[in-house]
């Protein structure tokens, strides 16, 4: 009887056994968790989320990148805003800076070394500095130089001068400065042709102090438009404006492109 007792009792445990191995086995074939999917299911879950910490990175990243740029922008246009701001002291004549100072043997040295040898008799009581351009020179090869005198005189047609098409030529100006140093002179001259923009020239001629002889800049040399398109009346407006924006010279004229040299007159 014990025998059988004993014999039950292992058939049982072997079914239970055997039951819950079956049990292991559904759950593992229906995707259930296993040991190893369990820690496979953690390692997956950790890579995407260090995968997102960098996306995350990455973006904050360029979004600081972002407003950084802005950033800069907005400190240029501040110190722009700063540059219009600055009130710059009373400008004083030359008279008055050699003046300042004159027991300072080395400063004294420094200021004849940076204005040159300034002609006092061309210098002011006035602190404002004047430019007068005196002739615009045209000088072409083989032919005689035209000084035309500023401002311009016009001719019948209405024209300050003529050049012929496809004819290398050089612009001269002449200028008297006084009273004081103008600074960062420069020369620009828009043309147009029925109404059309067709040329836009910018030249920065310099820094020039008072003298009583006047000063001499000749441009670098062009050439005029070709062909029987190009021919025909043009119109034209220079001026000259310093570093401060002051303009000492603002003229319109009207010129003409033929197919030959005008006649001197």
């Amino acid at each position: 009887m014990e025998k059988s007792e004993d014999f039950e009792k292992d058939k049982k445990m072997k079914e239970k056994e055997s039951s819950s191995s079956a049990d292991d086995d559904d759950a593992t074939a229906n995707g259930g968790p296993s040991e190893e999917a369990s820690e496979g299911g953690t390692t997956h879950q950790q890579r995407e989320a260090e995968k997102l910490s960098r996306k995350f990175s990455y973006a904050s990243l360029c979004s600081t990148e972002t407003l950084d740029d802005g950033d800069d922008d907005d400190g240029d246009d501040d110190e722009d805003e700063h540059n219009k701001d600055l009130v710059l002291g009373p400008q004083v004549t030359l008279k008055e800076h050699f003046e300042m100072d004159k027991d300072d043997e080395s400063l004294r040295r420094w200021k004849e070394q940076l204005l040159g040898s300034v002609d006092f008799s061309s210098v002011g009581e006035n602190a404002e500095p004047e430019v007068k351009t005196q002739s615009l020179t045209i000088i072409s090869p083989d032919r005689p130089d035209l000084v035309l005198p500023i401002p311009f005189v016009p001719n019948a047609k209405g024209y300050a001068f003529g050049l012929k098409d496809g004819s290398r030529y050089r612009l001269k100006f002449s200028f008297i400065v006084s009273n004081n140093i103008v600074s960062g002179l420069k020369y620009t001259n828009t043309v147009w042709k029925t109404g059309v923009r067709v040329d836009n020239t910018k030249v920065m001629l310099g820094t020039f102090s008072p003298q009583q002889e006047p000063y001499t800049y000749e441009l670098e040399e062009e050439t005029t438009p070709s062909g029987i398109f190009a021919r025909g009346s043009y119109s034209a407006r220079s001026k000259f404006v310093d570093d401060d924006g002051k303009c000492y010279l603002d003229v319109s004229y009207y010129f003409e492109i033929r197919k030959d040299w005008p006649a001197p007159s």
